[in-house]
């Protein structure tokens, strides 16, 4: 086959080149020799979907997420508590600011 064949066989002319001639973006309208972007779109719902079941298989099926609730909140104030003078004044100028949610007793016992 001659190379000039190769256009009226449906094979691109380049490497690289799309098969079907819309299938890239042409020219800008705007003359300036730029691609103009192809618009697509994704679903992930699917994905979002399988990701959450393989969260869960993970989990396990005695997951309680009240009793890991319970625990986070315990080391929080576990994390705040016996603070001296001085950490527990940063402690409240940061909770003041809005850096740190109010929390935590002082003290770990519940």
């Amino acid at each position: 086959m001659a190379p000039d064949d190769r256009s009226s066989t449906g094979e691109p002319d380049e490497p690289g080149e799309p098969d079907e001639p819309g299938a890239a973006g042409g020219p800008a309208p705007d003359g300036s020799g730029a691609l103009s972007p192809t618009a697509f779109t994704v679903d992930l719902g699917a994905h979002e979907m399988l990701r959450r079941a393989h969260v869960l298989d993970a989990l396990g099926a005695d997951w309680d997420p009240l009793a890991a609730l319970r625990g986070e909140e315990a080391a929080y104030a576990l994390l705040y508590s016996g603070l001296d003078a001085g950490q527990q004044r940063v402690y409240d100028e940061l909770v003041a600011a809005g850096v740190l949610p109010r929390g935590g007793g002082g003290s770990a016992a519940p």
